[in-house]
């Protein structure tokens, strides 16, 4: 394990943070799965030996995620916000449904992971406290990124959510699509919130890093079950950043960590000038 990652272990402060950008701003950067912190309460239900659990956050963890935002959000010309998780997502995955909407269950990882990256035990089926752990932190989570989106839209009429997510370069046995093309940054989309104009802006901002893929082996955005597919105000796309590009895998950052930032930084310059 990098010594620059937090370990796992108590979780002390917030459990998610939303860190103010410029008024004028309607960017929220969203990064839900970069943190390494267990609460007592959830690694009390986890199978794993401390090492194990170790090697798991490893691979599970989008590493850096948090500092690649923090480093755009100083660069661009105008602020973003940024909503960070600030648990891991073995505590609660707050970008899955919480029921059976959620393909994920199906391989263990719904809200509450069952399975690890590898398909193994990680809680018993079905998890004991699922239901205290969708209370404590899913629900929190979902209305506190309601009210951040619904600040952008009162002050800015609009809100565009990027969530900023990393993957490793070879699939591993958790992916559901893990087969298909893992291009250097694969966009999420959705059809009703990811205009042409976002996902082309996209597309030019991290072409510098190779050719961007288009939901693969991911697919999908994250918006607030309150706007979505309702309210064609929040647009929103997905970054998966393949972690080659800014890591020697898993998690120890090398330089591509400056251009991966960089590519962050115009993508916020230019949704933030454009209107459309």
């Amino acid at each position: 394990m990098n010594t620059t990652d937090r370990p796992a272990g108590p979780a002390d402060g917030p459990a998610f943070r939303l860190l103010p950008g410029a008024p004028q701003s309607p960017v929220i950067l969203h990064v839900p799965h970069g943190s390494r912190t267990i609460t007592p309460e959830a690694r009390s239900g986890i199978l794993l030996d401390d090492a194990d659990l170790e090697r798991e956050l490893d691979l599970i963890t989008d590493a850096h995620t948090q500092e690649i935002a923090a480093r755009a959000a100083r660069d661009a010309p105008v602020t973003p916000w940024r909503f960070v998780n600030e648990r891991s997502r073995l505590v609660v995955d707050p970008e899955r449904f919480p029921d059976g909407r959620e393909e994920m269950r199906a391989v263990g990882m719904g809200a509450v992971y069952t399975r690890t990256t590898h398909r193994a035990p990680l809680r018993t089926e079905p998890a004991p406290d699922e239901t205290a752990l969708l209370a404590d932190y899913f629900e929190p989570y979902a209305q506190a990124m309601t009210r951040a989106v619904e600040d952008r839209l009162a002050a800015t009429g609009r809100a565009v959510v990027v969530d900023v997510h990393s993957y490793p370069s070879r699939a591993l046995p958790y992916e559901l699509h893990g087969t298909g093309p893992r291009p250097p940054v694969c966009l999420g989309t959705d059809p009703f919130h990811t205009p042409d104009a976002l996902l082309a802006h996209a597309r030019t901002a991290f072409a510098p890093l190779g050719a961007s893929g288009l939901n693969t082996p991911f697919a999908g955005t994250y918006v607030p079950l309150r706007h979505y597919g309702t309210d064609r105000r929040v647009t929103a796309v997905m970054l998966e950043l393949r972690r080659d590009l800014y890591l020697d895998e898993p998690v120890t950052p090398h330089r591509g960590l400056d251009a991966v930032a960089a590519a962050l930084t115009e993508l916020i310059r230019k949704v933030t000038s454009d209107p459309a």
